[in-house]
């Protein structure tokens, strides 16, 4: 996942309510009119099954306290400032008594390191996540603990909230040393804030406590919650990446053992994730919080299986991304991981009389997964040091298992310089497929439809693993429907893609947008759900070759206002000065004087020093502030600018017309790694060009951005740093035709993703079909967004009966919609 600082920040969309549209006709002076014409007797790229899939990553609390169904947070007191600077290993609990968290000789074993020693008369009370314990009237939980008590005790466990019980509580007595002991309880009402309290007679210690719902996903112990498994399979994906993301190519390389001093911060390996639960290793996510590994690789496996989809799992490359941006050179830990690479396959494919199958078996499956894909690394940043260890990888992985494709990378955005090496090292090194990333706006998304028409039909296939519009409003989804017709007639390059991320627990959020949202008692799908599932419930399987008429090209030259901003750092500003194309002076400031002339918009703290401009506040996100007329264009911008301390460099903006419309050269960014002309369109960013760079403290720099119509020229010290022009139109108006071989139907798929209906004179070319089709819309306001309680983006179905081979179709304002029309 592409973890660009300024994607962090995006805040939620506001709630709005809208009622789904259906597909009738728009007064005249509503309309917009287009054609598209079918050429059922060419022949399109063929679409494979597995196209479309999910990513799963363990981000906004995604797996404990999601997916995966244990209610009970922090069941194994293994929480620790490593994970996150607030915990302890009684984060999630409150005691009474005599209670102590212990990392000694006493503990359950080496890999589940601290225990809970709680003396005679005490309790230990959890509260699980969101509001507290979710449970039904009538449902069953089942609760299970490994506890130690020489001198013997009598355990009292209990659900409750604080009108009282929820269910009977249960005695469960112990006796001696580690044993594992099982209750069951029977909700008595329902509650969104239960409490799970064990308290003993006498001295014992405790770890493991446990509670999960009876009602798994397909009744699986160790199992996944039922409504969000429920909701993944209803998308009926093709195939299922794990476990990450970031998770995967961050931290330590290093085994979680003595010999590492029981490293807390390691990439995710998946060793240390199967095998019983209590013996499974802890660790830190990178998303600032403790992931148990209850939800393993082996549970990876299985849900893969169940839901009908390829697994494709993702080891780590050691070199590290998302920010950390190190190669490891310890070339007998590479050894280790290429090793644990093909231990990884023979887990999955292996006899079970192998080494690793037979561990698969003894966790209850002989049978192997049928493993076809493994991904090796996830969006490294050094591509040179990336795809030499990568190719160790690919050599060893083919020399035994040669049916498996190896997947690399490019990095993690869609163009620069990180990209393009990227790209033409797995050109030439002839790889199989390679993983691409990136999250812009709505705009970019609706430009960028054609991205793969010009891709080499001989090179490497592309598998989009991650990707979304920065956002979960209707206009996002629109706009990635658009640019998924893109991908789908370029089915025979693009042979995997996937939305990221999956899953967002409401109340634990490091990252927006995402697919599926959810809390203690309840899911929804966000408008984005709702377009993938439409795709991915009827992809066909080939194309159908189709051309469509465009709208009319209306924008005119960037304009706007100038703006001055930074990001975790601390600059002074000067010279500013503004001039038109004829000469004459726009804006001429010195800051000499004050900076009423500036208007802050942003955060940080600004103020006019020695005849500069500084913001003073280093840990300051998006500072921005402007000046200007919002009408300016074809103008030069000069600013002198320097670095006082932080951690990244300078944000000059140009283009302005408010905080959510603008462009800026930032200069230093990614933690002072590399610069980008980046333009915001409706507050999602979009990277136009990059190179690799930093920016020194101390130093000034004179800035100079040239704008001329939609074309933009920058330079740095005098010198041309780069240029663009950016004059792609945004198509609101995008189609793609497929066939269902099985069914033989036509699939009309159309995208109008704008304020007026489009009446489209369709043109079949002469295909035979039926009169009438079945029609599925979906259409709201743009702004509109899925919650809870309200979901105005939902499929509408309904019949059209004037099919005919060549007939007229009114598509509604802002619709994504879809007619299935049988063969006659």
């Amino acid at each position: 996942m592409s973890r660009t600082r300024w994607r962090l920040g995006l805040g939620v969309t506001a709630l709005l309510t809208a009622t789904a549209l259906l597909p009738v006709p728009a007064h005249a002076g509503d309309v917009t009119d287009y054609t598209i014409t079918v050429d059922p007797a060419a022949r399109g790229a063929a679409i494979d099954d597995t196209m479309y899939g999910v990513f799963f990553e363990d981000i906004n609390r995604a797996a404990d306290g999601g997916l995966y169904a244990e209610l009970v947070q922090n069941r194994s007191f293994e929480y620790a400032p490593a994970d996150n600077a607030s915990y302890t290993p009684l984060t999630s609990w409150t005691v009474t008594g005599t209670a102590e968290a212990r990392n000694d000789s006493g503990r359950l074993n080496e890999r589940n390191r601290t225990y809970l020693s709680l003396g005679a008369g005490s309790s230990a009370t959890n509260s699980g996540y969101n509001t507290g314990i979710r449970v039904e009237q009538g449902k069953k939980y089942d609760f299970s603990v490994w506890a130690r008590a020489e001198g013997g005790t009598t355990l009292t466990v209990a659900l409750q909230d604080a009108a009282g019980a929820l269910a009977t509580a249960r005695q469960v007595a112990v006796k001696g040393g580690w044993a594992r002991y099982e209750a069951t309880f029977t909700a008595t009402r329902t509650s969104n804030r239960g409490r799970l309290a064990v308290a003993t007679t006498h001295a014992a210690a405790l770890d493991m406590v446990s509670l999960f719902p009876r009602d798994t996903y397909k009744n699986q112990p160790n199992g996944l919650r039922k409504d969000l498994a429920e909701k993944i399979e209803a998308l009926r994906p093709g195939f299922l990446r794990f476990p990450g993301g970031c998770l995967v190519n961050t931290g330590s390389m290093k085994d979680y053992s003595e010999a590492s001093g029981w490293e807390r911060k390691r990439a995710y390996q998946w060793k240390d994730t199967i095998g019983p639960v209590e013996q499974r290793a802890t660790n830190a996510n990178f998303w600032g919080y403790n992931q148990s590994y209850g939800l393993g690789y082996y549970e990876y496996f299985r849900f893969a299986e169940d839901i009908g989809a390829m697994p494709l799992p993702v080891v780590p490359a050691l070199v590290t991304g998302c920010g950390q941006n190190k190669a490891t050179d310890d070339e007998a830990l590479l050894k280790r991981h290429i090793q644990d690479t093909l231990d990884l396959i023979e887990f999955a494919n292996g006899p079970a009389t192998s080494t690793w199958g037979k561990v698969r078996a003894e966790m209850g499956h002989p049978r192997p997964f049928h493993l076809t894909h493994i991904g090796v690394g996830n969006e490294e940043n050094l591509p040179d040091e990336f795809f030499a260890r990568f190719q160790k990888f690919r050599a060893a992985i083919e020399a035994k298992y040669p049916d498996i494709t190896v997947v690399s990378n490019s990095g993690p955005d869609d163009s620069g310089t990180v990209f393009d090496t990227a790209w033409k090292l797995n050109r030439e090194g002839k790889v199989d497929m390679v993983d691409e990333h990136y999250y812009n706006s709505p705009q970019w998304f609706l430009q960028n439809n054609d991205r793969y028409d010009s891709y080499d039909r001989g090179g490497p296939k592309v598998f989009l693993g991650e990707y979304a519009s920065q956002g979960n409003a209707w206009k996002n989804a629109l706009a990635e429907a658009a640019f998924m017709t893109g991908l789908e007639r370029n089915a025979d390059v693009v042979k995997l893609a996937s939305y990221a991320p999956l899953l967002a627990n409401e109340d634990y959020v490091q990252w927006r947008p995402d697919m599926i949202w959810f809390n203690n008692r309840a899911s929804w799908g966000s408008a984005n759900y709702e377009v993938q599932k439409l795709f991915m419930t009827n992809t066909g399987d080939r194309v159908v070759p189709s051309k469509a008429s465009g709208t009319p090209d209306v924008s005119g030259p960037i304009s706007g206002a100038v703006g001055l901003s930074t990001w975790a750092t601390s600059a002074a500003y000067d010279d500013v000065k503004v001039t038109a194309a004829d000469g004459s002076t726009l804006l001429s400031d010195d800051f000499s004087g004050d900076a009423s002339r500036w208007k802050h918009v942003g955060g940080g703290s600004w103020s006019v020093q020695d005849g500069q401009y500084v913001q003073t506040d280093a840990a300051a996100e998006n500072t921005l502030v402007t000046a200007g007329d919002p009408a300016w264009k074809d103008y030069d911008l000069h600013v002198k600018a320097t670095k006082k301390s932080g951690k990244e460099g300078f944000l000059v903006a140009f283009g302005v017309k408010d905080t959510g419309n603008h462009y800026w050269w930032n200069l230093g960014g990614w933690n002072n790694t590399q610069s980008a002309v980046e333009q915001t369109s409706d507050g999602g960013k979009s990277t136009l060009i990059s190179k690799a760079g930093s920016i020194e403290t101390g130093r000034a720099y004179d800035i100079d951005i040239k704008v001329r119509g939609r074309q933009v020229t920058l330079y740095l010290d005098g010198q041309e740093w780069g240029r663009f022009t950016d004059d792609k139109p945004a198509e609101p108006f995008r189609q793609v035709v497929t066939r269902d071989a099985r069914t033989g139907e036509l699939i009309v798929k159309v995208v109008n993703a704008q304020d007026t209906a489009a009446r489209t004179a369709i043109d079949l070319g002469g295909a035979r079909t039926a009169s009438r089709a079945e029609v599925t819309t979906l259409a709201a306001d743009q702004d509109a967004v899925n919650t809870e309680t309200d979901t105005p983006v939902t499929p509408v179905t309904s019949t059209f009966s004037g099919v005919s081979d060549r007939f007229t179709y009114t598509f509604p304002a802002n619709s994504v919609t879809f007619l299935r029309i049988p063969r006659r």
